[in-house]
């Protein structure tokens, strides 16, 4: 009976194995792998921007009263000295009024102290009056005229104060928003409109100290051509005319670690207005760049990350930083090294984990079918 069972039991494992030896091994999906390489290169990398006028002001009131007129519409073109606004001046006329007068009083004072004081001075040569009168002439004369330039200058700030009655541009320019009608009460200081002059605009961007540094080595050259900037407007249009990097800040922003670089454009034909947005285009050279196919990318919630192949062949997802993008590929600041090997293409067919069998491509090969494409 036992030797029955064992001959059972060993008909049965020699079954088992039959099966397993004939069930084929599991294939591994191949996938096409290359590696980054360092290259020089040139290319453009864009900053956002924000527009500003060569010239934009608040235009505020110097006193308060009733907006007697608005002289001028929104968006209306205006000259330098053209009125804009006009404030009730009826208190400020009465004030020149009587500054005036009083000062034609204190004037008239004065010269009545100048006669006396004349006279004395011909009674002390006689021996009529003693010194000390003339003294106190002296001193009568010398108050009333304190009281003439007291007077006087009263009368100048009533003037000033009547002149602010009536708003004027300071420069050509185009009007903005008007957020006063006729007839509102308004207080020293109440924002009447703003004046933009955009025959030119100034466009303000910032940069990292190591593209400073890279910059720098053009524009000590002072070569228009190296300071040509270009200018993507908010519809992704290029704008007609090139602009010139003027100036920069002194320092970087200890937050960022940026520095603030300014830009002139024409603008004659007004397409530019204060406040607006866009992107300023930058050319680039690069040095010992670091490149992959964009192809061998994706992105998770504004993030970037690409399939890097350990060596068991096993999948694992890395996430990577971009500096600058180029016709098909891109430019790695961190994230990689030209050591590691990533998946090329079919990235949307796998997952983190998972084994693959390996084709290896080489990046110069892929480059060169890119500058064919």
């Amino acid at each position: 009976m036992y030797s029955c069972v064992k001959l059972c039991a060993g008909v049965a494992l020699a079954m088992l194995y039959s099966c397993e030896s004939e069930t084929p091994q599991q294939q591994l999906e191949t996938f096409p792998v290359t590696k980054p390489i360092y290259i020089d290169t040139a290319t453009s990398i864009e900053y956002v921007t924000e527009i500003a006028a060569v010239k934009n002001i608040e235009i505020r009131s110097m006193i308060g009263g009733y907006l007697a007129k608005v002289h001028v519409d929104e968006s209306a073109k205006v000259t330098e000295g053209q009125l804009l606004f006009s404030i009730n001046n009826v208190s400020y006329k009465e004030a020149v009024t009587k500054t005036t007068a009083l000062l034609k009083v204190a004037r008239a004072e004065a010269n009545n102290a100048e006669l006396e004081l004349q006279n004395i001075q011909n009674l002390v040569a006689k021996n009529v009056v003693s010194k000390t009168e003339l003294e106190f002439a002296k001193n009568k004369v010398q108050i009333a005229r304190a009281k003439v330039e007291e007077a006087l200058a009263d009368q100048t700030h009533a003037k000033q104060m009547l002149s602010y009655t009536e708003i004027r541009a300071p420069f050509d320019g185009f009007i903005n928003r008007l957020p006063q009608k006729i007839g509102s009460l308004i207080e020293e200081g109440t924002l009447l409109t703003s004046l933009s002059q955009t025959n030119e605009v100034f466009a303000y961007f910032d940069i990292s100290e190591k593209e400073y540094l890279s910059m720098m080595s053009k524009l000590t050259t002072n070569s228009q051509h190296d300071r040509e900037v270009e200018l993507i407007l908010a519809n992704n249009e290029l704008y007609p005319l090139k602009g010139l990097i003027e100036t920069m800040e002194s320092q970087f922003d200890e937050r960022t670690g940026n520095l603030s670089i300014r830009a002139r454009f024409d603008n004659h034909n007004k397409v530019l207005k204060h406040g607006s947005s866009g992107k300023i285009k930058l050319k680039h050279d690069f040095r010992n760049a670091l490149v992959i196919p964009q192809k061998s990318t994706f992105e998770v919630q504004d993030r970037l990350f690409v399939f890097v192949v350990d060596k068991k062949n096993r999948i694992k997802t890395r996430q990577i930083t971009v500096q600058a993008r180029m016709p098909h590929l891109y430019i790695i600041s961190s994230g990689l090294t030209n050591r590691d090997r990533i998946i090329y293409e079919g990235i949307q067919l796998i997952e983190d984990g998972a084994t693959i069998q390996p084709e290896f491509v080489e990046m110069s090969k892929l480059i060169q079918r890119f500058s064919k494409s």
